[in-house]
């Protein structure tokens, strides 16, 4: 019987924090009390946004230049179905801005109601977000912009310190299909069972599953049951708190080798004191709930402590 492999939508998704310097400040700082700001480099050109070093002479641009909120689309591509993360949730078009007193184009959405209202050349105005955080998110959009209105709102005074943080989210999604290898090993998971491969009695175990041996090349099609545990090889103790952390330092990230495995994995070490950890030492897997399982690793919920007396040196290290 072949099993069909298994098939699902994956999210790798991450906050980026980074520090934006005084070029990228000012422009920053500018959105947040509607103003939009340009560099000027040593070629006379005004650049929106503004470059954090001038393209000629390498140097740091600092001569920044006040630039009208009002503009002239110079190409545009209509949006007809719009996804989630796209900045309006109706057809809408993407659009090169000319904005008055620049020399570049600044990339935009623009709200125009339908395609028939969109054309190169149109005069556009910025949509201001009500709470301005100091990002591009503050110009919510651009919109068709009537004769009498084309000077735009006045900028606000400031408030608030300089922009010098942003935090930008991060996302991939794609589905991801497992090979035949993975797809046994992670049924195995499902099941409470460690399924790990090999080329045949004599080559090496390898829990996750590859799909030939590293060594030779060969595939590795014979299946090996393992048991849920085995010795902590090298580890790693976490004393330093990140964004996004589960579990409050300090605390234990090892390499556990399963018993008749050839090749450990990563998981965590928890009902230990780190100051007592070490290498060698017997570690069993805690489940999860069953209720809570699925095809993941993460129905181990930890590795902890057997009490068992700590495996000798040469018995893992080659393995390390």
């Amino acid at each position: 019987m072949v099993s069909t492999p298994l098939s699902a939508p994956l999210n790798n998704a991450f906050d980026y924090t980074r520090s934006v310097g005084p070029t990228i400040g000012a422009f920053l700082t500018g959105l947040r009390r509607k103003q939009i700001i340009g560099g000027r480099g040593s070629d006379g050109r005004v650049y929106v946004p503004p470059p954090e070093y001038d393209s000629l002479t390498k140097e740091p641009v600092t001569d920044f230049v006040d630039v009208g909120s009002t503009g002239t689309v110079t190409s545009w591509s209509w949006v007809a179905t719009p996804f989630d993360d796209h900045p309006l949730d109706h057809p809408f078009a993407f659009a090169l801005i000319q904005l008055d007193g620049a020399d570049t184009s600044l990339l935009h959405a623009v709200d125009a109601e339908s395609s028939d209202r969109m054309s190169t050349g149109m005069r556009v105005q910025p949509r201001w977000a009500q709470d301005r955080t100091g990002d591009i998110h503050d110009v919510v959009c651009f919109e068709p912009a009537d004769r009498a209105e084309e000077s735009g709102p006045e900028p606000e005074g400031e408030s608030g310190e300089p922009v010098e943080m942003i935090t930008t989210p991060v996302r991939l999604e794609y589905t991801h299909t497992a090979s035949a290898e993975e797809s046994y090993y992670l049924r195995g998971l499902a099941e409470g069972r460690f399924i790990g491969g090999r080329t045949d009695s004599e080559g090496k175990v390898y829990v996750p599953p590859r799909g030939a041996s590293p060594t030779d090349g060969r595939p590795t099609t014979e299946k090996v049951e393992l048991p849920d545990h085995g010795v902590m090889t090298t580890y790693c103790i976490v004393n330093v708190p990140f964004k996004g952390q589960k579990i409050k330092p300090p605390y234990i990230a090892a390499y556990v080798l399963l018993d008749g495995a050839d090749i450990p994995f990563q998981h965590l070490i928890l009902e230990c004191d780190p100051a007592e950890v070490r290498m060698g030492m017997r570690v069993e897997a805690k489940w999860k709930p069953r209720e809570e399982w699925g095809y993941t690793l993460e129905n181990i919920e930890y590795f902890r402590p057997t009490g068992e007396p700590d495996a000798e040196y040469d018995t893992y290290k080659h393995h390390l």
